[in-house]
């Protein structure tokens, strides 16, 4: 009798443990990850990592650039990542000598089809495939001032949107939360989990070991075979932006019959939304504002509302006659 109890309780706790991953070392895809003193980083056939620009490698940490204006830098995973569902983890930190709003750009964390094409999104190629993960420290835009930056936000694109930096990429961000990460004295950590079609970013910004939700999206399709990045960029206004680790765990999670047949790679990279990231605004549960009323949902709702005076005037009415019936017996 002592046995179902305490399968339900290991259970249990199993289901508790995979709701976020404890870094498991049984887990942990080598493979996909980079941590000190990051051997098998360089250009050799035997390496996992590469790296591009105004990369340094150090043995404490990646520097993808220095303190200097108008550099760029990346590093690749050289191995494509055949999982359907992981958890990503990096271990960061941006700092540098500007004062507040007199430093930028920011560094991204990429999941895409392709590596290594330097371009002007924080260092990687526009009109991208897959998903990116953007820690934006300088505001471009200057009316959107509901945003305070830095930025954290996510965007999923299969290739069409390019990304708008005038608007801080916010035509198509999916969701993203405020976070005060530049200059810290110790390093600052994000979490970026796929699992059954659910994207899921949490932040450390503070070293307690204790995770906060910025962003939790459903409806995401992502396909394997992409690869992991890092990049980031300084223009006129610059930082160090510095990578201590990426550490990539595998998600044990059970798929359907019908899941498991599919092809994974053929998989174009989508987001299901019932409104738009259009009209996306900052919340940091990635949630999102109203579509704008249509000339149906104006007709449809001027045509409910005189229903209901119709409706109010007649009971109104009858009321009224009923009152004026009782007053009479009363009389």
């Amino acid at each position: 009798d002592l046995v179902r109890p305490l399968l339900f309780l290991l259970l249990r706790f199993t289901l508790v443990q995979c709701d976020i991953t404890d870094g498991n070392a049984e887990h942990l895809k080598r493979e996909h990850s980079l941590m000190k003193p990051y051997q098998g980083v360089g250009s050799s056939p035997s390496s996992q990592w590469d790296f591009w620009g105004s990369t340094l490698v150090t043995s404490s940490y990646v520097r993808l650039t220095p303190d200097e204006r108008s550099r760029q830098g990346s590093i690749w995973n050289t191995v494509p990542v055949y999982l359907k569902d992981w958890e990503m983890h990096v271990q960061y930190k941006i700092h540098g000598s500007g004062k507040k709003n007199l430093h930028g750009d920011g560094i991204a964390i990429w999941y895409t089809k392709e590596r290594l094409h330097p371009g002007p999104v924080f260092g990687n190629q526009d009109h991208f495939v897959g998903l990116a993960l953007f820690v934006d420290t300088f505001r471009n835009d200057l009316h959107g001032m509901d945003r305070s930056f830095p930025y954290i936000y996510a965007i999923v694109n299969n290739g069409s949107l390019p990304y708008d930096h005038g608007n801080d990429g916010r035509n198509s961000e999916l969701g993203g939360c405020s976070s005060e990460i530049r200059n810290k004295d110790h390093d600052t950590y994000l979490a970026i989990r796929y699992s059954k079609g659910r994207l899921t970013v949490m932040i450390d910004i503070d070293d307690k070991n204790e995770w906060k939700e910025c962003i939790d999206i459903g409806g995401v399709r992502l396909p394997t075979g992409y690869y992991f990045g890092a990049s980031a960029a300084t223009g006129d206004l610059s930082d160090n932006h510095d990578i201590i680790s990426m550490k990539m765990y595998q998600l044990m999670v059970e798929h359907t019959p019908d899941e498991d047949s599919l092809d994974w790679t053929k998989i174009e990279p989508s987001v299901s939304l019932l409104k738009s990231p259009k009209d996306n605004i900052d919340d940091p549960t990635g949630n999102f504002r109203s579509t704008p009323l249509t000339g149906w949902k104006v007709f449809l709702l001027l045509l409910c509302a005189l229903l209901g005076i119709v409706v109010c005037g007649v009971v109104g009415a009858v009321v009224f006659q009923k009152r004026q019936e009782r007053n009479r017996r009363f009389y």
